[in-house]
């Protein structure tokens, strides 16, 4: 047993709730569905490319400094679009982390930008989910590392799903999708099946009752924070990897906590299961596995005792044979110039709410 991990992978994050903490929710939210409305689908449409920036550029210090080395973001800004997976890459590369970054198109912004009916699957794409698209198709095209990204089933039309599907055959990629997260996404499966591969990346699956292709991402944290139930992830076949949903990038964490989930949901389990979804992420980032990090702690690469102990430490971290993390301080970035622009971004952020 040593100091040392891989570099951990954060298979599903956020980066632009970087900035959403502390502020208030719009109003009282009786459901998943009333969260996303009240909440986060009003955040990302008050989105610019400097919030962006510094969302991604603050995310990925964090990131670093919790000994993950890679993050797989997903990604939605409606009046924002060009551009936007520009500003996260360079935010990200400011710090030095490895990225997999998308846009997440969706149906449910209407043409003149107001949020249209949910419950009822969009007819036709809209003008967003085009929009959404080119940019995933601009950024691929730069040879950047990314994926297509689809902000979930039900908020949808056919034509939209069809054409990610298509776009990520074409760039010889998987699409970055939420599935059956909350119940109004429960038929996801029906309709996203004839579509679906192996190269798909699947957020949450609470809901997911059938066999769909896929890796599947579990997001123990933020399904209990928005209480959508738990998404039994050692009974799937599938992959299964670990993601936060944006609730930061501290994977160790995260996999502690999904451990004393999964021991909730079966004391027969133990700490080698989370474990090795948290390893799993290197099947999608195979170049953080020769990334270094470095604890506070000589059992930090241990299952049993990385499960129980609380305050495991990053203070070094290495990507690609390069210090990015020395005693616990980023070394690409001032932390304090970072923290104190996104504090300005997040007043802007906050304003414009």
């Amino acid at each position: 047993m040593t100091t040392q991990t891989h570099g951990l992978v954060c298979a599903h994050h956020h980066l632009y709730s970087s900035l959403a903490r502390g502020m208030p929710a719009g109003g009282a939210a009786a459901d998943f569905l009333a969260i996303l409305k009240t909440i986060w689908w009003r955040l990302d449409i008050a989105l610019d490319l400097d919030i962006i920036y510094w969302s991604a550029a603050l995310g990925a210090a964090e990131a670093v400094m919790s000994g993950t080395t890679a993050i797989i973001d997903h990604h939605e800004s409606p009046t924002a679009i060009e551009g936007s997976l520009d500003a996260i890459a360079d935010g990200c590369a400011l710090v030095g982390v490895r990225t997999n970054l998308c846009y997440g198109v969706t149906d449910r912004w209407s043409d003149d930008q107001s949020l249209m009916p949910v419950g009822t699957t969009p007819r036709s794409m809209t003008d967003g989910a085009r929009r959404g698209l080119q940019e995933c198709d601009r950024y691929l095209s730069t040879g950047a590392t990314g994926m297509v990204g689809v902000h979930a089933a039900f908020t949808c039309s056919d034509e939209t799903l069809e054409a990610a599907a298509d776009l990520a055959l074409r760039h010889n990629t998987g699409v970055h999708i939420h599935v059956a997260e909350g119940d109004a996404d429960a038929n996801a499966s029906m309709r996203l099946q004839s579509l679906a591969s192996e190269s798909w990346l699947l957020a949450h699956c609470v809901y997911l009752e059938q066999d769909m292709p896929g890796t599947i991402v579990h997001n123990a944290r933020s399904n209990m924070n928005n209480a959508v139930g738990y998404a039994k992830p050692s009974t799937k076949t599938n992959t299964v990897l670990l993601g936060t949903d944006g609730i930061g990038a501290d994977m160790v964490e995260e996999a502690r906590l999904a451990y004393a989930r999964l021991r909730e949901f079966d004391v027969t389990q133990n700490p080698d299961t989370v474990w090795s979804w948290l390893q799993n992420g290197h099947e999608l980032f195979p170049d953080a596995k020769n990334d270094r990090v470095t604890f506070n702690y000589d059992f930090a690469d241990s299952p049993w005792h990385a499960a129980f102990t609380t305050n495991l430490q990053a203070f070094d971290v290495e990507i690609d044979g390069q210090k990015v993390l020395a005693n616990c301080q980023p070394t690409r970035v001032d932390l304090d110039e970072v923290r104190a622009k996104s504090a300005e971004q997040a007043l802007r952020l906050y304003e414009r709410l």
